[in-house]
């Protein structure tokens, strides 16, 4: 084993930049970080391997995931027997095709079976965030996933079936690369399709679902909407030159007649005869659909009869490359990675590389170098929330705590206010900190350590007396060992003094400990519980 004083040093910084880029040093992480130092870390983060690395790998392939139902019957009669089995993680690999008969609500299949992609997805993203070496890729996929969110909780089983694809695909696949091909990947993807409702969306009228969401959460934002100021595409400042400032709501209405005819491939009604479109869950550009009259949307025209898909690329163009786009987004970015409201100064000079970079292959990559590399970036103290999966698995990384596959750990997470890829509403996840650290949140997040030692979620297994050095005899330097594992640092004497007396009891924090073995590990689990309830740990 190693020694208590290997390590001492200045691991701090490595905390907490692990914790902003991370979901927190694994053992041994912090000094291999100290040593590399923040730019070669980075580089490394920055260009990772494609698909999972051999770690996260392994895990994944090795997990199971129980599935159990009773025998029953659809709303047509047609049965399904009971079952009861540990099953790995199945989807993952495959094609969408070949597990689209999950939302065919004509066969006997257990609501089980047909979620059971997004339970897969769920588990492999708890794994992933515990395991992967990329951290960085799992926090950007995280982000995006918010960015650009499908709730495949709701009522489309068509969401629900297509977000492992929707995960692997586009949200992985696109995390640090470039902004324009990502945005068309998720607009055909059917995931978005089916939550947003553009698969049924047809000339005369368009559903303008997506278009909104499109303008005021994936683009331009909320700040660039000025229907309040003005009625007339004519009146917004710039349009008149061709480069309106912002978007109104005939902005909207156009760019969803654009996407008419983007749907999924899912065997239904073709909306014309009796004939039906092709199955197997993949996007669909349906031209009799479309609405091929010509278009005004950002005071820029669309010509009637374009080609196929034309017109919602000429869209996605606009909002892509819009400057309030690259100002809504960099904002995001920052504020995701480092404070909830970042310095103008900071989001000015991450919006030129935006723009500098706006058909580099990596442009997402070189905006987050620009944000990790900033004086802010290193000046600015941890102050911002982990959120509830964030603080789950910087416990597990920074314990040393293996993790399982379990439905358990999507209960517990939305029990603690963080359904995963099911927050209701389009917006994604709140990023700001003052919504996780409310009353009832802090009572949660308070739990969150002590239910993960007690492995109350059923996917953690925690040992710390088989990682404590052999020279941590007393009860010191049990508090000092883990201070450093678990936030770089040790706490100030009043707070130290608290955690010291959990190990120590009654006897002197610095006597060597003389209790049975079962009595010391207890006391040492307190101890970490305490250490992770600290607001050191609590915030990144």
């Amino acid at each position: 084993m190693s020694s208590t004083a290997a390590m001492v040093g200045d691991v701090r910084a490595a905390h907490v930049v692990l914790s902003r880029l991370g979901y927190g040093p694994a053992e041994g992480e912090a000094a291999r970080f100290v040593e590399m130092g923040l730019q070669a870390w980075l580089e490394g983060q920055l260009t990772p391997v494609d698909g999972d690395d051999a770690r996260a790998a392994a895990a994944l392939k090795a997990a199971k995931l129980r599935i159990a139902y009773e025998a029953g019957k659809n709303d047509e009669g047609d049965a399904y027997e009971a079952l009861d089995e540990e099953r790995g993680l199945e989807t993952l690999g495959d094609e969408i095709a070949k597990h689209w008969w999950r939302t065919k609500w004509n066969k006997g299949v257990a609501w089980a079976e047909r979620v059971r992609p997004l339970a897969e997805l769920r588990c492999a993203t708890v794994i992933r965030a515990r395991e992967s070496s990329y951290q960085l890729r799992e926090v950007m996929v995280d982000f995006w996933h918010n960015h650009f969110h499908v709730n495949a909780g709701g009522d489309d089983i068509r969401a629900s079936v297509a977000m492992p694809w929707y995960d692997r695909d586009v949200i992985r696949r696109d995390c640090l690369g470039n902004f324009r091909e990502f945005v068309e990947a998720v607009a055909s993807h059917p995931a978005m399709l089916a939550y947003l409702n553009n698969a049924s969306s047809k000339a005369s009228p368009a559903n303008e679902n997506f278009a909104r969401e499109l303008f005021e959460l994936h683009t331009l934002g909320r700040g660039a909407y000025l229907n309040a100021l003005f009625n007339r595409w004519r009146d917004v400042p710039g349009a008149m030159a061709g480069n309106a400032e912002g978007y109104i709501d005939q902005d909207v209405y156009e760019a969803a007649r654009a996407f008419t005819g983007w749907t999924i491939a899912d065997g239904g009604w073709n909306g014309m005869d009796n004939g039906r479109l092709p199955d197997g869950g993949a996007f669909l550009y349906m031209d009799a659909w479309h609405d091929h009259y010509q278009k005004r949307v950002l005071a820029s025209e669309f010509d009637p009869s374009q080609p196929p898909l034309a017109d919602g690329r000429k869209v996605l163009d606009l909002v892509a490359f819009h400057p309030a786009t690259a100002k809504h987004v960099c904002m995001k970015l920052c504020r995701r990675l480092l404070m909830d409201e970042p310095t103008q100064a900071l989001v000015e000079r991450v919006v030129a590389v935006w723009n500098e970079h706006a058909k580099a292959k990596d442009q997402i990559a070189r905006v987050v170098r620009a944000i990790v590399m900033s004086d802010e970036f290193a000046k600015t103290s941890p102050g911002k929330a982990k959120r509830p999966l964030e603080l789950a698995m910087s416990f597990t990384r920074t314990t040393g705590a293996k993790v399982r596959a379990d439905n358990a750990w999507s209960w517990s997470l939305e029990a603690a206010g963080q359904p995963m890829f099911a927050w209701p509403a389009p917006t994604g996840l709140p990023d700001v900190s003052s919504y996780w650290l409310s009353t009832s949140m802090m009572v949660s997040r308070w739990n969150m350590p002590i239910l993960l030692m007690a492995d109350w979620f059923k996917g953690t297994r925690v040992r710390l007396m088989k990682q404590m050095p052999d020279d941590a005899d007393t009860a010191a330097k049990v508090v000092a060992f883990w201070s450093m594992r678990m936030i770089g640092m040790e706490l100030d004497e009043p707070r130290r003094k608290v955690i010291e007396r959990l190990v120590a009891g009654d006897d002197d924090v610095h006597a060597a400990l003389d209790v049975g073995e079962s009595e010391l590990a207890q006391r040492v689990q307190r101890a970490v519980v305490g250490l992770a309830m600290s607001p050191e740990f609590q915030v990144r």
